[in-house]
C-alpha cells in the first residue's frame, strides 16, 4: 500500500558529473493536491552514481542513505538470501576500514547507522552530527569501491552464522512467521524473483561461498546501480566537493537491465496448510494484482481500506465487532515487480467459529460487496491519510531522504508527491468497483490455513498443492573474481577529521500549570503544521488489584471504544477524515492518551478527544468483545518463546506478591475476574487530573492552551494513592529458571538481577556509562564475543533498566540451541572479566564520545522533543540535567567506572531465565552445575 511520504522540490543549477535534472513545483496553502514542498538537487557523476541533496538547517545533523537497486529479486534460484547476507558483509570492513570499524566510527562520532534489504533494494544509512559528514562519505565510498580486499573466509563464515541465527530468531522461532514463505512459494511460480523470502533458505546459505559473494559485489554494487541521498545541515558546495573526491573516481559497474513487472497469475484456487506452535488459527487469502505505480494500484489500495482498514471497514463490522474473529484486516502491499491483495482473519477457539466458517464469511463479504454501496467518506479517509502522512513524513530528515532515495531508485523521479496525491484523488467509486471485478471477484487466490500442530483437520480445505520442488542453480563453481587495482589521488587510509562540533542546545520550552493542577510543558515548533501531545496519568498497572491484573490495560482499551454520542465506526470515521489519531493505552506505571493532529484540524480533533475522555459508553458488547480478545492474546502468548521468557523474567525479579510480578496485560485467571463494573469504577477513580501531566509539541503557543484545552483545565476529580510494593523474592544462590517450549528453534536467555531505579546524574546514570562497553553497543564486548567471534546469536546485550521506583540489570541473547550452555558461560565470563579488569582507556574515550556527541540527534522530531519533556516531568528533573550529565561524562575516569563495575556487577547473583526446548538443551544446562527449576504457567 502506498501511504508513504513523497516529496517535491526545487533543484539548483550546480553540476558535478555528466547529467543533471532540474525541477520546481509551487505549492498552495491548504491544498490537498499540493500539501508540502521540499527543495532538493539531483545530479549524476560520470560513473553513473546518482546524487540527491537536500538542505535542512533546522537541526545540526545530516542523514546519508546509499541505496543499491538490488534485493532478493536479483538472486539466482538456489542462492536465496544472498542480497541480505551481503548487507551483513558490507559492515565487515573494506580496504581502508577495519573489521567492525564502521560501527565504531559512527558511534564514536555520536551517530546511528544500519542497513536493510528487501525484495528490490538494499540500503545503508547513517545519521550523524553535521560535522561528521565527510567521514560518512569516506566510509561509504570505501566499501563501494574497495570492499573485496577486506573479504576473508573467516568473516564470511561468521556472517553466514549470524544470518542463520537471524532467520531462526525472526522466522523459525516466531509463531505465524513462516506463513509468508509458504504463501510466496504457492503464489509465484518456481524461480520467480518473489517466490522466496529475502532472508532466504538455510540450505541456500550453506551452499554459497566467498567467491559467490565477490561476484555478487562486482555485479550489483557499482556506482551506476546506486543512489546517494544526503539531507540535513549541509553546505552544498562543500558536500559536492567531498562527493567528487571520494566517489568520483570509482569505476562504473556492469550495466544493469531493468526488471519488467511480473505479477503472479493463478488459474485456480490453491489451498495450503501450515501447522505451527500457535493458539489462534489463521486464514489468509491472497489475490495477485498489479505492481507498484500501476494505474490500478491506487484504486486497489482504496478497496483494501474499505474492506479491512480500521473500525470503519466491512471486516470490522462483519467479523471483528460480531466476535467471529480476534483480529482481521485487508492490505495491498506493493513491490517493484508485483503486488498482493491480502485478507486475514485470526480466529478465537472460544468464538465457536471454525476456519471454514471465517473463510465462508469472507467469501460472503466479497460476494456482497457490489451490492453494498460505500459512502463518500471512504474516499475522504484515504485522501486525508495521504495528506497527513505526507506532512508527518517531513518531521525527520531521515524520512525525507529515504523517500527521495526510494522514488529515485524505482521511478527515476524523486518528486512524486503531486503525482501520488493526484492519482489517489482521482480514484472514484467506479474505479473501486472496476478493480474489484477485475482482480478480486471470482478470481483464484492462495488460501492459507495456519493451524496448531497436529490439528490439520482444522484447515479450510485439504491442501491442493504440495510445497514446490526448489530449483537449484548450477553446482559449477563461480569463476574466480579478480580485484581491480584502483588508484586515488589521495591517501584513502586517512580517516577524515571532523569539522567544528555543532552547538547543541535543549529545545526552548514553556511551562504552565492548569487550574486543576496538571503541569504542562510545551515546545512551539513550526517546522510542520502539526500538533502532537500526550496526557499522562500516573499509576497505570500499579493501580490494578493483584487478582484483577490487567484492569488498567482493559480500561484503556475500553476508552478506545464506543462513546455516548459516537459509535466505534462513527468516531473512527470522524478522526480518519481529519487525518488525526487519538489513542488510550496503559504503559507500565502510566495511563497515556496520545493525540496527533494537523494544526488546521486541531479544534475538531480536541472535540473528539473531549467526547472520548469524558463520555465513554462502556457498553456490555464492547466489554465482552475486548475481554475475549485479551484472553485470546494471553493464550496466544503462551506459544511465543519471547513472551514466555518475559513472563518468567518478571516473576523471578518481582515475585508473586507484587502486581509488577505479573504481565502488564494480566493472566487468564486475572482477566476472567474483571467485570464491567470494575472498568467503570477504575475510570471514575483514576481517570482524574490529580496526578496528570501534559506535554505539547507543535504549531502552538503557550497562550493558546487555555483556548484549546479549556475542557482539560476544567476537569476535576479526587486524588488517589499508589500502593507500596510487597516483598520481593530473595535467592540464596544462582539458579536456572527454565520454561519448556517444545520445538523452539532457539534458546531465549536472560540473566537478571534487581538494581536501582532511574536517575539522571546518580548511580543509575553511572551504571549506564559503565555498561556501555560491556553490552550496550554493537561493538560491546558481549555482542562482539557471542555474535561476531563465536556466531552463537544474531545479537547479545546487557542493560540497566530503570523506572520511577524500580530497576533491574539484565544480559542476554537468543542463542542457537547447540550453544545454549556455551552462550550462558560466555555471557557470565564477559561480565566477570569486565568486573575484574575494568574499562580500558580506549573504551572510556569511545563511551564519552558516543554519549556526548549523540546529543545532536536527540531533539530532531516532535516525538524526540516530547520524550525529553516527558522525562523532565516524570522524574522531576532540573532543566539543566543534560549539562550536568555532560560534566560528569567529561570528568569521569577509569577508576570511577571500575568502582561502579565492582559495585553493580554481580555475575554470581544473576538468575538465569530460559525459554527453550527442554529435551534438547537440558544436557547442556546440567553440565553448567547450576540448579535448574522448571517454570510452568
Amino acid at each position: 500500500m502506498l501511504f508513504r511520504f513523497i516529496v517535491i522540490g526545487f533543484l539548483a543549477c550546480f553540476l558535478y558529473g555528466c547529467s543533471q535534472t532540474t525541477n520546481h513545483s509551487a505549492t498552495t496553502a491548504k491544498s490537498v493536491a499540493q500539501v508540502v514542498a521540499i527543495d532538493y538537487e539531483k545530479y549524476q557523476l560520470d560513473n553513473g552514481l546518482t546524487i540527491i541533496l537536500h538542505e535542512d538547517h533546522s537541526d545540526p545533523l545530516v542523514h546519508v542513505d546509499v541505496t543499491y537497486h538490488v534485493g532478493s529479486a536479483r538472486e539466482e534460484p538456489g542462492k536465496s538470501g544472498f542480497a541480505h547476507f551481503f548487507e551483513h558483509m558490507m559492515f565487515q570492513g573494506s580496504a581502508n576500514v577495519a573489521d567492525e570499524q564502521h560501527f565504531k566510527l559512527i558511534t564514536d562520532a555520536g551517530g546511528t547507522l544500519n542497513g536493510s534489504t528487501n525484495r528490490d533494494r538494499t540500503n545503508y544509512y547513517q545519521t550523524v552530527p553535521a560535522n561528521q559528514l565527510e567521514k560518512v562519505l569516506w566510509l561509504e565510498a570505501d566499501r563501494m569501491g574497495f570492499l573485496l580486499p577486506a573479504v576473508t573466509q573467516e568473516k564470511f563464515e561468521i556472517q553466514r552464522e549470524t544470518v542463520k541465527n537471524e532467520r531462526a530468531e525472526r522466522i523459525d522461532n516466531q509463531p505465524y512467521a513462516q506463513r509468508h514463505e509458504r504463501i510466496a512459494e504457492a503464489l509465484y511460480p518456481a524461480g520467480h524473483p518473489y517466490s522466496w523470502l529475502t532472508i532466504g533458505y538455510v540450505d541456500d546459505l550453506d551452499r554459497v561461498n566467498v567467491n559467490d559473494l565477490k561476484a555478487f559485489f562486482k555485479r550489483w554494487y557499482g556506482p551506476n546501480n546506486a543512489v546517494l541521498s544526503i539531507g540535513g545541515d549541509i553546505d552544498v558546495r562543500q558536500t559536492k566537493a567531498w562527493i567528487e573526491k571520494y566517489f568520483g573516481t570509482l569505476p562504473r559497474g556492469p550495466e544493469i537491465p531493468k526488471q519488467s513487472p511480473q505479477p503472479a497469475s493463478l488459474s485456480e484456487n490453491r489451498f495450503i496448510t501450515m501447522q505451527d506452535n500457535i493458539h489462534l488459527p489463521l486464514v489468509q487469502v491472497v489475490f495477485p494484482t498489479v505492481h507498484a505505480r500501476h494505474e490500478d494500484e491506487a484504486a486497489l489500495d482504496v478497496l483494501a481500506s474499505i474492506l479491512g482498514s480500521g473500525k470503519t471497514s466491512i471486516f470490522y463490522e462483519k467479523l471483528v465487532k460480531t466476535g467471529k474473529v480476534a483480529q482481521a484486516g485487508v492490505s495491498h502491499p506493493c513491490s517493484e515487480l508485483a503486488c498482493e491483495f491480502n485478507l486475514v482473519g485470526l480466529v478465537s477457539p472460544d468464538s465457536g467459529q471454525s476456519l471454514t466458517d471465517i473463510y465462508t464469511a469472507i467469501e460472503a463479504i466479497l460476494a456482497d460487496f457490489e451490492n453494498r454501496p460505500f459512502d463518500d467518506d471512504a474516499l475522504a479517509r484515504v485522501k486525508a491519510n495521504i495528506k497527513a502522512s505526507t506532512i508527518y513524513g517531513l518531521q525527520s530528515v531521515s524520512g525525507k531522504v529515504s523517500t527521495l532515495a526510494y522514488n529515485e531508485t524505482f521511478f527515476d523521479t524523486p518528486d512524486l508527491i503531486n503525482a501520488d496525491v493526484e492519482r489517489y484523488n482521482a480514484v472514484t467509486k467506479q474505479d473501486v468497483y472496476r478493480v474489484f471485478k477485475q482482480y478480486i471477484k471470482g478470481q483464484p487466490a492462495v488460501i492459507l490455513s495456519v493451524v496448531p500442530e497436529g490439528q490439520g483437520e482444522l484447515a479450510v480445505a485439504e491442501p491442493t498443492v504440495e510445497r514446490p520442488q526448489r530449483q537449484i542453480a548450477s553446482t559449477s563453481a563461480t569463476p574466480a573474481v579478480t580485484e581491480d587495482a584502483l588508484t586515488s589521488s589521495f591517501d584513502r587510509s586517512v580517516i577524515p577529521a571532523a569539522g567544528e562540533p555543532p552547538v547543541i542546545s535543549i529545545p526552548s520550552f514553556w511551562q504552565l500549570k492548569l487550574a486543576n493542577g496538571i503541569q504542562v510543558l510545551g515546545v512551539t515548533n513550526r517546522e510542520t503544521p502539526t500538533i502532537t501531545f500526550t496526557l499522562d496519568l500516573d499509576g497505570g498497572m500499579l493501580l490494578d488489584p493483584k487478582n484483577k491484573a490487567g484492569l488498567s490495560a482493559f480500561t484503556a482499551a475500553m476508552m478506545n471504544e464506543t462513546t455516548a454520542h459516537y459509535s466505534n465506526e462513527a468516531m473512527s470515521n470522524a478522526l480518519a477524515k481529519l487525518g488525526s489519531s487519538i489513542s488510550f493505552a496503559s504503559n507500565g506505571r502510566y495511563t497515556q492518551v496520545f493525540v496527533s493532529s494537523l494544526t488546521e484540524y486541531l479544534p475538531e480533533t480536541l472535540e473528539l478527544l473531549k467526547e472520548k475522555l469524558f463520555h465513554p459508553a462502556f457498553t456490555q458488547a464492547d466489554f465482552n468483545r475486548l475481554k475475549q480478545q485479551m484472553l485470546d492474546n494471553v493464550k496466544a502468548q503462551d506459544k511465543e518463546p519471547n513472551a514466555l521468557l518475559e513472563r518468567a523474567k518478571t516473576a523471578v525479579l518481582w515475585g508473586k506478591d507484587n502486581r509488577v510480578g505479573l504481565p502488564p496485560g494480566g493472566t487468564v485467571e486475572t482477566i476472567e475476574q474483571i467485570t464491567l463494573d470494575d472498568i467503570k469504577q477504575f475510570y471514575a477513580q483514576y481517570y482524574v487530573p490529580a496526578k496528570g501531566t501534559l506535554v505539547v509539541v507543535g504549531d502552538m503557543r503557550p497562550g493558546q492552551i487555555t483556548d484549546y484545552f479549556g475542557f482539560i483545565n476544567d476537569w476535576q476529580g479526587d486524588d488517589y494513592t499508589i500502593a507500596d510494593y510487597g516483598q520481593f523474592p530473595t535467592y540464596q544462590r544462582q539458579q536456572i529458571f527454565l520454561v519448556d517450549v517444545p520445538g523452539a528453534a532457539q534458546s531465549s536467555v536472560r540473566l537478571v538481577k534487581r538494581a536501582m531505579p532511574y536517575d539522571a546524574t546518580g548511580d543509575y546514570f553511572l551504571a549506564q556509562l559503565m555498561n556501555f562497553p560491556l553490552g550496550d553497543d554493537f561493538n560491546s564486548r558481549i555482542n562482539l564475543n557471542l555474535r561476531e567471534d563465536k556466531g552463537y546469536t544474531y545479537g547479545a546485550f546487557s542493560a540497566f533498566n530503570g523506572g520511577k521506583t524500580l530497576g533491574w540489570f539484565e544480559a542476554g541473547a537468543d542463542l542457537k540451541q547447540v550453544y545454549t550452555g556455551a552462550g550462558i558461560e560466555a555471557l557470565l565470563n564477559e561480565i566477570k572479566r569486565y568486573k575484574e579488569q575494568g574499562i580500558s582507556q580506549q573504551e572510556l574515550q569511545y563511551m564519552q564520545n558516543a554519549f556526548t556527541l549523540s546529543e545532536a540527534l536527540e531533539y530532531e522530531t516532535p516525538l524526540d522533543k516530547a520524550s525529553f519533556l516527558r522525562r523532565l516531568l516524570a522524574y522531576n528533573l532540573p532543566v539543566n540535567y543534560k549539562k550536568q550529565q555532560k560534566a560528569i561524562l567529561l570528568g569521569i575516569d577509569k577508576a570511577a567506572i571500575d568502582t561502579v563495575a565492582q559495585r553493580e556487577l554481580a555475575p554470581n547473583d544473576l538468575q538465569i531465565v530460559i525459554a527453550g526446548d527442554k529435551e534438547v538443551i537440558m544436557p547442556q544446562l546440567e553440565a553448567l552445575d547450576i540448579p535448574v527449576r522448571e517454570v510452568v504457567f
